[in-house]
């Protein structure tokens, strides 16, 4: 199967499970039938907030979603039976480590739902702990593989958290991210490849610069990858910095979209869970901010296409 998607994708990721639940509804597994029915309507909330921005004007053909199977099973079966940009999570959540959520299952599980992607977040950083990466690089080239031989296309969610030592060197996590993540991110992703680990689309964090962009493209399709392609991830950053990342992503050949989930759905989730507003004003507030990145993304990467 050929390797690649140059397709424009506008991501909404609600596959949050472990941070989610003990952030949104201050709860732990094993959940009570209650707390577990509240937990999938409230992923019905954002699912819908994503339809209602089709609706009001983000074409359905670059649009698609992120949602796990534990809380969203229905939303994806759904969401494949309209067309739609499907991405299912593999990965155990709440787990420094890479783990499949369902162990040497993860392939059955992919296949009940047929996704347009198999997505895996991943923390790696080549100056940590050496015999962790080796783990995880061994599940991810098993990924890969499955995906080029059984035909969903592969997502690959690399974060890049810093060591103790690397915060030492520059003093702070800012400084990290400005002088040692960008390029430990490129010989990441050379080093995984290099492993046989082959994402069609590598979703990365965001970035200050354009050179920096611009590299991890040239990093993602060196060596014949030519139609690999990258997207931005929101990270839950604050609104100003997700404005900066979009803006500066669509500006880059390569960049073709992104992934913005809570700054998306929070907010909006936690006011209606505090019956602060109704289930139709969240929906409306999610389709609303999911639009605004949207337009954003695209107005920025149709401006650098008129410089140049």
């Amino acid at each position: 199967m050929s390797l690649g998607y140059t397709q424009p994708l506008y991501l909404l990721p609600f596959d949050h499970r472990h941070s989610y639940l003990t952030g949104m509804f201050h709860a732990t597994p094993p959940l009570t039938m209650d707390q577990r029915q509240a937990v999938i309507d409230s992923k019905r909330v954002i699912y819908d907030g994503f339809r209602q921005a089709l609706l009001c004007g983000v074409p359905s053909d670059v649009a698609g979603i992120l949602v796990d199977e534990e809380f969203g099973a229905d939303i994806l079966l759904d969401a494949s039976r309209n067309g739609y940009v499907t991405a299912l999570s593999t990965e155990k959540s709440g787990s420094e480590e890479f783990e499949f959520e369902y162990g040497d299952a993860f392939a059955q599980h992919i296949e009940a739902f047929q996704p347009t992607f198999a997505k895996a977040l991943v923390r790696f950083n080549l100056e940590g702990d050496a015999a962790l990466n080796e783990r995880q690089t061994t599940r991810l080239k098993r990924l890969s593989d499955y995906c080029r031989r059984a035909g969903p296309k592969f997502m690959f969610e690399l974060l890049v958290p810093p060591t103790n030592a690397q915060l030492d060197q520059v003093g702070s996590e800012g400084g990290y991210d400005r002088h040692i993540r960008p390029a430990l991110m490129l010989d990441t992703i050379r080093t995984l490849q290099d492993s046989g680990v082959e994402p069609d689309i590598w979703k990365v964090e965001g970035l200050d610069s354009p050179d920096d962009y611009e590299r991890v493209v040239e990093m993602a399709r060196h060596d014949g990858r030519d139609e690999v392609s990258c997207i931005v991830l929101g990270h839950g950053a604050d609104e100003e910095k997700v404005r900066s990342w979009l803006q500066i992503a669509a500006s880059v050949h390569g960049f073709i979209g992104f992934a913005v989930g809570r700054t998306t759905f929070w907010n909006p989730v936690a006011d209606l869970l505090a019956k602060k507003i109704t289930r139709e004003q969240a929906t409306a507030r999610i389709a609303q901010r999911y639009g605004e990145w949207a337009t954003i993304f695209e107005r920025a990467h149709h401006a650098q296409a008129n410089v140049v």
